[in-house]
Protein backbone atom coordinates (compact mmCIF):
# COMPACT_ATOMS: atom_id res chain seq x y z
CA UNK A 1 0.00 0.00 0.00
CA UNK A 2 1.41 3.53 -0.75
CA UNK A 3 0.25 6.22 1.46
CA UNK A 4 0.81 9.64 0.67
CA UNK A 5 0.38 13.18 2.47
CA UNK A 6 -0.12 16.79 1.05
CA UNK A 7 -0.20 19.65 2.08
CA UNK A 8 -1.64 22.85 0.95
CA UNK A 9 -1.73 26.90 1.50
CA UNK A 10 -3.30 29.59 0.43
CA UNK A 11 -4.23 33.04 0.75
CA UNK A 12 -5.71 35.94 -0.85
CA UNK A 13 -6.81 39.31 -0.18
CA UNK A 14 -9.69 41.13 -0.17
CA UNK A 15 -11.69 43.92 -2.40
CA UNK A 16 -14.71 45.24 -2.54
CA UNK A 17 -17.59 43.01 -3.01
CA UNK A 18 -20.23 41.64 -1.46
CA UNK A 19 -19.37 37.17 -1.25
CA UNK A 20 -16.46 35.12 -0.81
CA UNK A 21 -16.47 32.17 -1.58
CA UNK A 22 -14.88 29.51 0.49
CA UNK A 23 -15.50 25.78 -0.62
CA UNK A 24 -17.36 27.09 -3.15
CA UNK A 25 -19.93 28.55 -1.16
CA UNK A 26 -21.09 31.83 -1.48
CA UNK A 27 -21.12 33.37 1.47
CA UNK A 28 -22.17 37.40 1.84
CA UNK A 29 -19.31 39.73 3.03
CA UNK A 30 -18.59 42.96 2.75
CA UNK A 31 -15.37 42.10 0.49
CA UNK A 32 -15.02 39.48 -1.88
CA UNK A 33 -11.19 37.47 -2.56
CA UNK A 34 -9.23 39.07 -5.14
CA UNK A 35 -7.50 36.29 -7.59
CA UNK A 36 -6.93 35.71 -10.93
CA UNK A 37 -9.94 32.94 -10.93
CA UNK A 38 -12.52 32.74 -8.19
CA UNK A 39 -10.15 33.31 -5.37
CA UNK A 40 -11.39 30.09 -3.24
CA UNK A 41 -8.78 29.83 -0.97
CA UNK A 42 -10.67 26.55 1.16
CA UNK A 43 -10.21 24.68 -2.46
CA UNK A 44 -7.23 26.11 -3.63
CA UNK A 45 -5.24 25.09 -0.40
CA UNK A 46 -7.00 21.22 -1.16
CA UNK A 47 -5.99 21.69 -4.73
CA UNK A 48 -2.11 22.06 -3.72
CA UNK A 49 -2.68 19.33 -1.21
CA UNK A 50 -3.33 16.55 -3.74
CA UNK A 51 -0.40 18.15 -6.00
CA UNK A 52 2.13 17.77 -3.49
CA UNK A 53 1.01 14.20 -2.29
CA UNK A 54 1.70 13.58 -5.98
CA UNK A 55 4.70 15.37 -6.36
CA UNK A 56 3.38 17.39 -8.96
CA UNK A 57 3.51 20.82 -8.50
CA UNK A 58 1.29 23.30 -7.63
CA UNK A 59 -2.07 24.79 -8.88
CA UNK A 60 0.13 27.96 -10.10
CA UNK A 61 2.42 25.42 -12.04
CA UNK A 62 -1.13 23.58 -13.71
CA UNK A 63 -3.05 26.98 -13.86
CA UNK A 64 -1.02 29.86 -14.35
CA UNK A 65 -2.20 32.89 -13.60
CA UNK A 66 -1.13 34.60 -16.38
CA UNK A 67 -3.47 32.29 -18.50
CA UNK A 68 -6.73 34.05 -19.73
CA UNK A 69 -8.59 30.30 -19.83
CA UNK A 70 -8.76 30.63 -15.81
CA UNK A 71 -9.56 34.24 -15.22
CA UNK A 72 -12.87 34.26 -12.83
CA UNK A 73 -12.75 30.05 -13.12
CA UNK A 74 -15.05 28.36 -10.46
CA UNK A 75 -11.75 26.59 -8.56
CA UNK A 76 -13.83 23.17 -8.30
CA UNK A 77 -12.49 22.89 -12.16
CA UNK A 78 -8.93 22.97 -10.34
CA UNK A 79 -10.06 20.37 -7.84
CA UNK A 80 -11.70 17.95 -10.12
CA UNK A 81 -8.84 18.47 -11.89
CA UNK A 82 -5.92 17.27 -9.15
CA UNK A 83 -8.78 14.59 -8.10
CA UNK A 84 -8.52 13.13 -11.62
CA UNK A 85 -4.56 13.02 -11.66
CA UNK A 86 -4.37 11.47 -8.33
CA UNK A 87 -7.19 8.97 -10.12
CA UNK A 88 -4.61 7.97 -13.11
CA UNK A 89 -2.02 7.18 -10.60
CA UNK A 90 -3.95 5.16 -8.82
CA UNK A 91 -4.61 7.04 -5.82
CA UNK A 92 -7.70 7.97 -3.97
CA UNK A 93 -8.36 10.34 -1.29
CA UNK A 94 -8.28 8.86 1.84
CA UNK A 95 -9.28 11.81 3.86
CA UNK A 96 -9.70 16.12 3.70
CA UNK A 97 -9.09 18.30 6.30
CA UNK A 98 -8.68 22.28 6.01
CA UNK A 99 -8.56 24.71 8.41
CA UNK A 100 -10.25 28.58 7.38
CA UNK A 101 -7.92 31.42 8.77
CA UNK A 102 -9.79 34.91 9.00
CA UNK A 103 -11.44 37.16 11.38
CA UNK A 104 -14.62 37.71 9.39
CA UNK A 105 -16.71 36.39 7.93
CA UNK A 106 -17.71 34.49 10.56
CA UNK A 107 -17.22 30.52 9.26
CA UNK A 108 -19.21 28.38 11.63
CA UNK A 109 -22.49 28.98 10.27
CA UNK A 110 -21.11 28.01 7.39
CA UNK A 111 -19.28 25.05 8.04
CA UNK A 112 -21.42 22.50 7.29
CA UNK A 113 -22.55 23.32 3.96
CA UNK A 114 -18.73 23.95 2.99
CA UNK A 115 -17.95 20.23 3.83
CA UNK A 116 -21.01 18.91 2.24
CA UNK A 117 -20.02 20.66 -1.25
CA UNK A 118 -16.18 19.28 -1.10
CA UNK A 119 -17.87 15.97 0.23
CA UNK A 120 -19.72 16.05 -3.05
CA UNK A 121 -17.12 17.54 -5.44
CA UNK A 122 -14.47 14.77 -4.70
CA UNK A 123 -17.33 12.09 -3.69
CA UNK A 124 -15.83 11.25 -0.37
CA UNK A 125 -18.24 10.12 2.80
CA UNK A 126 -18.97 12.51 5.49
CA UNK A 127 -16.66 11.02 7.55
CA UNK A 128 -13.68 11.66 4.99
CA UNK A 129 -13.80 15.71 4.98
CA UNK A 130 -13.24 17.96 7.90
CA UNK A 131 -12.99 22.06 7.86
CA UNK A 132 -12.62 23.86 10.82
CA UNK A 133 -12.52 27.87 11.17
CA UNK A 134 -9.95 29.45 13.66
CA UNK A 135 -8.47 33.57 13.93
CA UNK A 136 -5.62 34.60 14.12
CA UNK A 137 -6.44 36.39 17.11
CA UNK A 138 -6.26 39.80 15.58
CA UNK A 139 -2.73 39.01 14.54
CA UNK A 140 -0.99 39.70 11.03
CA UNK A 141 -2.96 40.12 8.15
CA UNK A 142 -5.82 38.03 8.57
CA UNK A 143 -6.10 39.42 11.93
CA UNK A 144 -6.24 43.00 10.31
CA UNK A 145 -8.76 41.41 8.32
CA UNK A 146 -7.17 42.06 4.92
CA UNK A 147 -8.22 38.48 3.68
CA UNK A 148 -8.24 35.04 4.38
CA UNK A 149 -5.93 32.13 4.37
CA UNK A 150 -6.63 28.08 4.35
CA UNK A 151 -4.48 25.43 5.35
CA UNK A 152 -5.12 22.06 4.12
CA UNK A 153 -4.06 18.37 4.47
CA UNK A 154 -4.80 15.27 2.44
CA UNK A 155 -3.91 11.72 2.68
CA UNK A 156 -3.86 9.67 -0.78
CA UNK A 157 -3.80 6.29 -0.74
CA UNK A 158 -3.03 3.50 -3.25
CA UNK A 159 -3.67 -0.20 -2.74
Amino acid sequence: MDIRLGNGFDVHAFEAGKFVILGGIKIPHTFKLRGHSDADVVLHAITDAIFGALAEGDIGTHFPPDDDRWKDASSDIFLKYAQKLAKGKNFKIGNVDCTIICEKPKIKPHAELIKTNIQNILNLNKDRVSIKATTSERLGFTGREEGIAALATITLISP
